[in-house]
């Protein structure tokens, strides 16, 4: 039983019970054969599965026409879903090709040129954290506790972890709690916002540098490598680093030491290194945007961070959490825990994930009616679905979520800089954003200052 209202004359006070059972969590189990060929057949052991021609992928396809990360197989209690990564020669489930669909036993997939047959093996039972929290995150739902199972497990090792999820899910306190787990709890904890920083001042802040090195590097500068010597770094945002710089983070993960810039010296640094992004990785290999060989280094494991959507049974504990930290008592903690409250969470789409329940608390504290302040990213799905059709709903939500954003961005990044006359200072003034950011969202979306100019009124 997950949690219990009982009644005292006049005070009515809930009691939450820690989990108990189950131990574990059922998922979908499935069969992959190739056909044709070397018989090869890969038996899913977990709740995703990649699939492609990099020796990384969980099957491996020796093909030049799969991609490099072609696709990966999702799985949960619901079902099988595949999904295909931007590959070069599509994904086809029974000769239709598909961005994602949901499976079902007996389908043939085409991969490139390669024919994979999908099997039904009923169910898998994968373990779960008995704990309804690990370090800062909580939750007891099913989605968290096989998180938490998987980051104690990272916690006991250096293993190199990748964390994967939606803004707002929580990535960097996954990554301090396995940090503040791990035999390195002592030693610092280093964050490096990789979008943040400018890419000219990137490589500094991660691998400092020497006096002279270049103009204004008026003395020695230690980076965040150093910094975190006996503990660990933290890459946020690592699908933002430079293609250039790429090559020097690889040699961190391989050989463990550092060489500041305007130096020609190795230096040996001991950190443990996590990293963290909302972006596909696999896709950007795919399309020549991120190494593969450091994709591979920093992926040794990989953890998926659910959007709260898909854990609304955990909104009671997140509520309570954000409370105690936002300090909040009395009446107006009385009022938003109470069940009338917290249904309206549940309807209300959090698109914004832990981060934008957060801020709707704090709104709610001082607002009568805090749902009527549409959160930025609502208002950007509102005024896209204003002017175009619905995405298609064959996509997973997450994927038709990001690119009704996408195109939002690009239009707004647009006229941003039309109203500005190309000018990106002025325009990052407006919109309160660091020039660099800036510049690097219009480069990203192929928007330059001329095309805006020509395209003016």
């Amino acid at each position: 039983m997950y949690a219990a209202c009982v009644s005292q004359g006049a005070e009515t006070r809930e009691i939450r019970e820690e989990p108990s059972a189950p131990l574990h969590s059922e998922i979908h189990a499935y069969v992959l054969e190739v056909e044709g060929g070397e018989a090869l057949t890969f038996n899913a052991q977990s709740e995703r599965a990649s699939v492609g021609s990099h020796p990384s992928n969980d099957l491996v396809l020796a093909s030049d026409a799969v991609s490099r990360f072609h696709c990966e197989i999702l799985s949960d209690a619901r079902g099988v879903r595949i999904r295909d990564l931007a590959s070069k020669n599509g994904t086809y489930v029974d000769g239709v090709r598909v961005e994602s669909a949901w499976l079902r036993n007996d389908n043939r997939l085409q991969l490139g040129d390669v024919s994979v047959r999908f099997r039904a093996r009923g169910g898998l039972a994968l373990p779960v954290s008995s704990s309804s929290s690990f370090g800062g995150l909580v939750g007891r739902s099913l989605a968290m506790r096989r998180v938490f199972a998987l980051l104690e497990r990272c916690a006991q090792s250096d293993v190199t972890v990748l964390v994967h999820g939606e803004t707002g899910t929580g990535k960097e306190g996954a990554a301090e709690a396995i940090h503040a787990a791990s035999r390195r709890a002592s030693g610092p904890f280093v964050v490096v916002d990789c979008g943040a920083i400018p890419p000219a001042l990137l490589e500094s802040e991660l691998f400092g540098h020497e006096k002279g090195a270049f103009t204004g590097a008026h003395g020695q500068r230690v980076g965040a490598f150093e910094e975190a010597d006996g503990g660990t770094v933290f890459l946020d945002e690592i699908g933002e680093i430079p293609l250039d710089l790429q090559p020097k983070l690889l040699r961190v993960l391989e050989r463990k030491t550092i060489r500041r810039v305007g130096s020609n010296k190795q230096l040996p640094v001991d950190v443990r290194i996590l990293a963290a992004t909302h972006r596909s990785l696999q896709k950007e290999v795919n399309d020549g945007s991120f190494r593969a060989d450091l994709y591979y280094r920093l992926a040794v494991v990989k953890v998926e961070l659910p959007p709260l959507r898909e854990r609304l049974d955990d909104l009671p504990d997140l509520v309570d959490t954000l409370l105690d930290q936002l300090g909040v008592q009395g009446e107006a903690r009385a009022r938003l825990t109470s069940p009338a409250f917290l249904a309206r969470l549940r309807a209300h789409s959090l698109l914004g994930n832990v981060r934008e329940l957060r801020n709707l608390l704090e709104r709610a504290l001082v607002l009568e009616d805090a749902f009527d302040q549409t959160s930025s990213v609502q208002i950007a799905l509102d005024e896209q679905s204003a002017g175009a059709a619905l995405p298609d709903i064959a996509l997973s939500f997450a994927e038709a979520r990001s690119r009704v954003l996408d195109d939002f961005e690009r239009r707004w990044l647009a006229a941003l800089l039309a109203a500005h006359g190309g000018n990106v200072a002025a325009a990052a003034r407006a919109a309160q954003i660091a020039r660099p950011y800036l510049h690097r969202l219009l480069q990203r979306h192929g928007i330059t200052r001329g095309s805006v100019r020509a395209s003016t009124p």
